[in-house]
């Protein structure tokens, strides 16, 4: 059952972790083939279903013993329709992976949760392309159809929010947000930046936000940046101006290499914790709506400790 889907904790003035680089986690540090990438096919067996929640284990105690709140991602990524037939399962065995996903977040959720804690499960959706490219474009209605699949089983187990991450288009984001709506659940839009802040379809981040408000009328509870380094999209928020404001989550890389750069790399850049922690403060004392905090590729523990101690 969902604790949170009629009143997000994390809309409050409390601060909200999360996690860093999963996928990046188990393959550099863990030594896991992730197959496309994927790392909800973990959930099929025991020793999967360990190094996830021994990956999780490391990141409440950071929130939990610093009076924080914690947004608990499913490891569903990459659980969709092309990338579920890529991997070789059926469409029942995907909606099987996706409940099993977030019953795996359920067991983290009771051993971690106290008062001063409040652990949210957000259903991760990933685009149905690449994650660095505007690829597989879809018209809005396209993509209600298409994600709509994932956000209804999302919305029949304890989720409390999808969260769409990655997004490479304002399209894309208007029919997950739009499947959201139908399904009766909060949603999340975090979008990702090329080196020059603008989206990888070359859409400016303020003109992709406005888009997803006008079209959904103001549907997602708040939007996220992810996977760009800090340095790559914070001339592009604004303080001043009401579409920054609606920027609550920031989940950047560790690495200031570009997306491209990033696809061709064979070992992992995970840059400086301690700057990383740094420039998080720097935006948070700019955007001072920003309350959600974590990371992304080439990120781990050390790096959302850092992150906890700055914005402290």
């Amino acid at each position: 059952m969902s604790l949170y889907r009629d009143n997000l904790p994390q809309l409050s003035d409390q601060v909200f972790l999360t996690d860093g680089g999963l996928e990046t986690v188990l393959i550099f540090h863990d030594g896991i083939d992730l197959p496309c990438f994927a790392s909800f096919v973990l959930v099929n067996d025991e020793q999967g279903r360990k190094a996830l929640v021994d990956y999780y284990d490391k990141y409440l105690p950071i929130a939990c013993e610093s009076g924080h709140g914690f947004v608990l991602e499913t490891p569903t990524w990459r659980a969709n329709r092309d990338w579920g037939k890529k991997l070789g399962y059926t469409s029942e065995q995907l909606a099987a992976a996706n409940r099993e996903s977030v019953q795996l977040m359920e067991d983290v959720r009771r051993r971690h949760a106290t008062n001063g804690c409040p652990i949210v499960i957000s259903g991760n959706i990933g685009p149905r392309g690449d994650g660095y490219l505007a690829s597989t474009l879809m018209t809005a209605e396209e993509a209600t159809a298409y994600h709509g699949e994932q956000v209804d089983i999302f919305a029949d187990t304890a989720c409390d929010v999808v969260t769409a991450l990655t997004m490479t288009y304002a399209e894309e984001a208007i029919g997950i947000t739009r499947a959201a709506q139908n399904a009766g659940i909060p949603v999340v839009v975090s979008f990702t930046t090329e080196t020059d802040g603008r989206l990888p379809s070359g859409q400016a981040l303020e003109n992709a936000i406005r888009q997803v408000d006008e079209a959904t009328g103001n549907g997602p509870a708040y939007y996220m940046v992810n996977c760009a380094h800090v340095d790559h999209f914070s001339d592009a928020l604004a303080e001043e101006q009401d579409w920054a404001r609606r920027v609550r989550g920031i989940r950047a890389n560790a690495s200031r290499c570009s997306h491209a750069e990033l696809n061709e790399a064979t070992e992992l850049d995970d840059g400086d914790p301690k700057e990383f922690g740094r420039l998080y403060k720097g935006l948070r004392e700019r955007l001072p709506a920003l309350s959600i905090f974590g990371g992304c590729c080439g990120t781990d523990h050390r790096h959302v400790i850092e992150v906890a101690t700055s914005i402290a």
